[in-house]
């Protein structure tokens, strides 16, 4: 049959008016399907993804199959806490929670609980109880997010406005844990966090981020995750430092993907793009859509126009040629 395809740069901008400007802003979640059909290096999709991100306010993140085990959510979650500047997120949210009380200085290196004061004319302790309480109902109140998520975030913002050894100590703890770098959880447990970040909590902890970024003055989070290792074969001899999955691994990764579909409506401020090669629509490969029915049940499109792609679909083709429609086998 005739199967449609669209450019990268048509999908783009509707995706951009319609998702990232207008439903992703206002508090929505979705999860989009990319499939680039003859593309062989989809390094350009990522950096024209990139850029429309941050182009619109958005923090973006991206992570690989090839070197993060993406059907195994907390590493899922400990590369992307990677590409986030944690201190610069509390920075801009306590800004953004004490500029509409108080005067706040211009220079970053003096924005300490102390300078502040003095310049609000207020004692030390009085301005400290000011900050916690700004802090307690802002951010610790706010249950969109996780509890432990909020735990690290306060002590983050705190040590910033207030640095002593303890709290730069455990700050750095603090952001170790977030990135799966913490070897053990006794550092962190004076802060009342008693766990690592596991399958259990990570895909919560991944929810409560992009919250936390909209809370900075972000427009939320976008995520590209590039699932393309997950369709090739083991080669016999293979590069150690890259991963190769088997079928078992393949399916895990397309139920981690069902799973974020599925939570959708407990997410906010979230866009999350899963970009793949032609090889994820053969039906009659194994390591297919087709291989797990409760996924491609989800963003399969049924019934569809035979010439032209619905660019708001769950799932796109997308074209890096300037033909854009193909013949494959029904």
């Amino acid at each position: 049959m005739i199967q449609g395809k669209m450019q990268l740069d048509e999908w783009l901008p509707i995706i951009n008016k319609e998702y990232l400007q207008d439903f992703i802003k206002q508090g929505g979640a979705a999860v989009k399907f990319l499939v680039h059909i003859d593309c062989t290096d989809p390094t350009e999709i990522k950096n024209k993804i990139n850029n429309v991100a941050q182009e619109s306010g958005f923090t973006f993140a991206k992570v690989d199959g090839s070197t993060v085990k993406v059907h195994l959510v907390e590493q899922l979650f400990f590369e992307i806490a990677k590409q986030i500047d944690w201190d610069d997120t509390a920075y801009v949210f306590l800004r953004r929670i004490l500029q509409e009380h108080f005067k706040l200085p211009d220079n970053c290196a003096d924005f300490d609980l102390r300078n502040i004061a003095a310049i609000n004319a207020y004692e030390e302790r009085d301005f400290r109880f000011e900050v916690s309480k700004r802090l307690t109902e802002s951010l610790f109140r706010d249950y969109s997010m996780t509890q432990e998520f909020r735990i690290a975030m306060m002590i983050l913002c705190r040590s910033l406005i207030e640095p002593d050894d303890k709290s730069v100590e455990m700050c750095i703890s603090i952001k170790e844990w977030l990135r799966g770098e913490l070897r053990l959880i006794s550092p962190i447990k004076k802060a009342m966090l008693y766990q690592k970040i596991g399958r259990h909590n990570a895909r919560h902890l991944l929810l409560s981020l992009s919250h936390w970024l909209k809370l900075c003055g972000k427009g939320g989070l976008v995520l590209l995750i590039d699932i393309s290792r997950y369709l090739q074969d083991k080669p016999k001899e293979r590069d150690p430092s890259t991963f190769y999955y088997s079928l078992t691994g393949v399916v895990e990764c397309y139920e981690l993907l069902r799973e974020f579909i599925d939570g959708t409506d407990e997410s906010d401020y979230c866009f999350i793009i899963v970009l793949a090669p032609g090889r994820f629509v053969d039906e009659q490969d194994k390591r297919s859509v087709s291989s797990y029915d409760a996924l491609k049940l989800r963003i399969w499109n049924e019934v569809r126009d035979v010439h032209y792609l619905n660019p708001l679909a769950s799932m796109v083709r997308i074209s890096c040629c300037e033909n854009s429609v193909e013949k494959v086998e029904k």
